[in-house]
């Protein structure tokens, strides 16, 4: 390489850079690792599937994914143009053929489906050119092959998204090998193949059932395998994907279901970089949940997990908010919450760093495991809490009895006001009854006096008709 430049560009410090940039650009462009044939073929456009009669379009069909297992090398992108140009229109027609027609997938057409696609996506990546490769501020290598890779792709998404897709005679050839082939693709550079992997992949995901538990296991293991490889000290991404990604992961519905391998890869980082268990503790106390129990006891094993591997520096400055936590969910009525928390007294590592910091830790914890031990409803909740309670007394029997005398003392105070509460609505009642019989009183006595004086006003309006009656006899008579 070096002999292809010439004196004056050796001087000319900006021509020697581009020169070394343009040969790093061509060895990109040759990194699609194609199966080469032994010699050269040079293909010929076959009739276009619209124009053939329905009798022959099964067999053109065929036709033409066998002609697009053809592959071409594109480290000169300037040879077998024309037959490189016959592939692309062909992939071209096939998208357009499957997505737009029905009654294409009959079941004789599946193993030349998935042999073209296989043919065209499964190859050797090379390694990569910048080993410190940063996603956000790296020029990724793009797959030069890309113009017929796409359109195999796209290809591949409409056979699996056509109404007339059969799993049950697909899963004969996109099985357990076909989806670790996939999965290895994932460390493509091209940031639009590994867009389209990932749809692929969901799709494959939703409908393969058989193979659900297959693809969540191999994920798993390539977590694990970056996580392992990871080179000390972590870098910035690194600790990026592990607040996230992996942190908020512990909020989806399905946690269940992989949450064993989710606390695995927090430990394994927490391990390689211990700086890093403040920002996930309280990243899971941020997301701890809130009226799901089976998910506390996740949180409450995984923290445990957590414990084993914390530095006494670091557990220092989460043991507030940890031990806060702690605290309610061994007050928690369900039984298996609380039984999960108090279980970790049973931990002699975390029972040395508890005792380490018993001044902190027990004024948090004393009140609710007092008052659980009088109130809680489950004898074995009892008996675990009374068990704590002697242990921490042990550690530190002083700070215990102030505690004790402190609690009892605010407890007293909590009564008496409770009794003051309760004479004063007592007084407050006994107003009101006060009143309303007053009320009442005054409302009678009212209505007695109207009465009367309706009683006197009739009284009065009789005598008067009385005595015009009479005056008026009195008239007639004399009369």
């Amino acid at each position: 390489m070096s002999a292809a430049i010439s004196a004056s560009e050796k001087v000319d410090g900006f021509t020697r850079k581009s020169v070394r940039k343009a040969q790093k650009q061509r060895r990109s462009q040759g990194s699609s690792q194609f199966r080469t044939q032994s010699s050269l073929v040079e293909l010929s456009p076959l009739p276009p599937l619209k124009d053939a009669p329905s009798s022959e379009q099964l067999d053109l069909f065929s036709q033409k994914l066998q002609q697009c297992c053809v592959l071409f090398d594109f480290m000169d992108s300037v040879i077998d143009l024309k037959s490189k140009e016959i592939k692309r229109a062909t992939l071209s027609e096939l998208v357009e053929y499957v997505s737009t027609n029905r009654g294409v997938l009959v079941e004789s057409t599946y193993p030349d489906i998935t042999n073209m696609i296989s043919t065209n996506i499964f190859r050797t990546l090379p390694p990569s050119e910048n080993p410190d490769f940063d996603p956000e501020e790296d020029e990724p290598t793009l797959e030069a092959a890309w113009p017929h890779i796409q359109l195999v792709y796209e290809f591949f998404l409409r056979f699996l998204e056509n109404p007339d897709f059969q799993p049950s005679i697909a899963k004969r050839y996109i099985d357990q090998k076909f989806v670790l082939q996939l999965l290895e693709l994932f460390d493509s550079e091209d940031p639009r193949e590994r867009e389209f992997l990932k749809t692929v992949l969901h799709r494959i995901y939703g409908k393969f059932l058989g193979l659900r538990a297959f693809i969540r296991k191999q994920i798993n293991n390539i977590f694990l395998r970056i996580i392992n490889g990871f080179a000390l000290p972590l870098k910035a991404e690194h600790k990026q994907f592990l607040m996230k990604v992996l942190i908020p992961m512990h909020t989806a519905k399905g946690l269940a279901v992989f949450h064993a391998q989710l606390a695995y890869c927090v430990v394994q980082f927490l391990e390689k970089d211990p700086t890093l268990t403040e920002p996930v503790i309280r990243g899971l106390l941020k997301f701890w949940p809130k009226t799901c129990s089976q998910k506390e006891v996740m949180f409450l094993g995984e923290t445990e997990e957590i414990l084993d591997v914390i530095e006494p520096t670091q557990f220092k400055k989460v043991q507030e908010p940890l031990f806060k936590q702690i605290a309610k969910c061994v007050a928690n009525p369900h039984f298996q919450v609380a039984e999960r928390a108090l279980y970790f007294w049973n931990n002699e590592y975390i029972l040395s760093l508890i005792e380490e910091n018993i001044d902190k830790i027990l004024p948090i914890m004393f009140g609710n495991l007092y008052r659980i031990s009088k109130e809680h409803w489950n004898p074995t909740i009892v008996a675990l809490v009374y068990n704590v309670l002697k242990t921490l007394m042990e550690m530190n029997s002083t700070l215990f009895d102030e505690l004790t005398a402190s609690y009892k003392a605010e407890r007293q105070r909590e009564k008496k006001k409770e009794q003051e509460r309760e004479e004063l609505w007592k007084k407050l009642d006994e107003l009101q009854i006060k009143g309303t019989l007053e009320a009442q009183s005054n409302s009678h006595g009212l209505q007695n006096a109207q009465n009367n004086n309706n009683n006197n006003n009739n009284n009065s309006t009789t005598a008067v008709s009385t005595g015009n009656t009479l005056g008026n006899e009195s008239i007639t008579c004399a009369k």
